[in-house]
């Protein structure tokens, strides 16, 4: 198992973008795929139109969201939380994910990297 952090800068308010990882219909617009998401704790969400599931465990409004990715039958929780801290170029997003299967670690970073924060940040950028 491997631990996951990186920053990562968003051309958008912090604000801005808590909705677009927390609300189904922006989640659709930057991902371009079905989102299934909630912030009531205990949720299932899907997103990338099942490719990545999992439950909600947390949010505070506009500044974090902590989450139960899932990976078969993996022995320990794999647990991804992202927090939001304003900056002078729109957020800095903060991201930690724990526990990553080693036969899964490559593609899930190059996935935060290219799919999910890249995707976040040109669809801001294009604004």
């Amino acid at each position: 198992m491997k631990d996951y952090k990186k920053y990562y800068i968003i051309p958008a308010s912090p604000e801005e973008v808590y909705l677009a990882l927390t609300n189904p219909d922006t989640l659709r617009l930057w991902t371009g795929d079905k989102a299934e998401m909630s912030t009531e704790p205990g949720s299932e969400f899907s997103l990338w139109d099942g490719s990545i599931v999992g439950k909600n465990l947390e949010f505070e409004e506009g500044k974090m969201l902590v989450q139960e990715w899932y990976f078969g039958d993996q022995p320990e929780r794999s647990i991804v939380t992202i927090k939001l801290h304003p900056h002078k170029q729109g957020t800095s997003a903060e991201l930690r994910h724990l526990n990553i299967p080693d036969q899964d670690y490559a593609d899930i970073t190059e996935g935060w990297d290219e799919s999910y924060f890249g995707s976040l940040i040109e669809f801001y950028e294009e604004e």
